[in-house]
């Protein structure tokens, strides 16, 4: 782990939850959710923004997949926004579309400590495997409220939703590994006229 990265765990009466994160990783990934399609999109999660990550959740799947993908999601917040610190030197917009056959999912991103969700656009299907679709914009909301996150989410086009969430998670890691990459010509500064995030 480097030292952008943090360990997080969170237990509740409908989850149990693990997660190490590395910003400044590699890409490698364990995750085991219990929802194939959800570890699925969290591989690609640490594959495409190279970030090094763990999670291992026990959730209430006999009930549904709401709380497992909102409680990963709430967790992978917090330990991104511990990892980041102060934001010092970071990058902080970023602005990524990314495209997946026919879907194009486009995120504005800016780790500006202030959280704040806006979401464009619809799903084709309602499920993919034991996935809710609209968990993906679920996802990315609680992943905004905790990890400090002005982001911006829409799906431009599609019409299949595996192709349309996985567009999604891929713009939404992409955008984050630019925003939160370090610019050298900020050294230690907080990318901010207030002097802090």
């Amino acid at each position: 782990m480097s030292d952008r990265s943090a360990e997080i765990t969170r237990e509740t009466a409908e989850t149990t939850i693990e997660v190490e994160l590395a910003v400044d990783g590699s890409g490698e990934a364990d995750v085991d959710t219990g929802v194939g399609f959800f570890d699925h999109m969290l591989t690609a999660f640490a594959t495409h923004g190279l970030f090094d990550l763990r999670v291992d959740c026990d959730g209430d799947l006999h009930v549904d997949d709401h709380h497992t993908v909102e409680d990963v999601a709430i967790v992978l917040g917090d330990a991104l926004d511990e990892a980041l610190g102060d934001r010092a030197g970071i990058a902080r917009y970023a602005d990524r579309r990314v495209p997946l056959d026919e879907a194009v999912v486009g995120v504005v991103v800016d780790v500006s400590g202030r959280p704040h969700f806006e979401f464009r656009g619809q799903f084709s299907q309602d499920h993919i495997g034991d996935f809710t679709s609209d968990m993906a914009r679920h996802f990315a909301y609680s992943l905004a409220m905790h990890a400090g996150l002005t982001l911006h989410v829409e799906v431009e086009r599609g019409v299949n939703a595996h192709h349309e969430v996985e567009a999604l998670f891929k713009s939404l890691t992409r955008a984050l590994d630019d925003a939160t990459r370090l610019d050298e010509r900020r050294a230690d500064e907080t990318p901010s006229t207030k002097g802090t995030l």
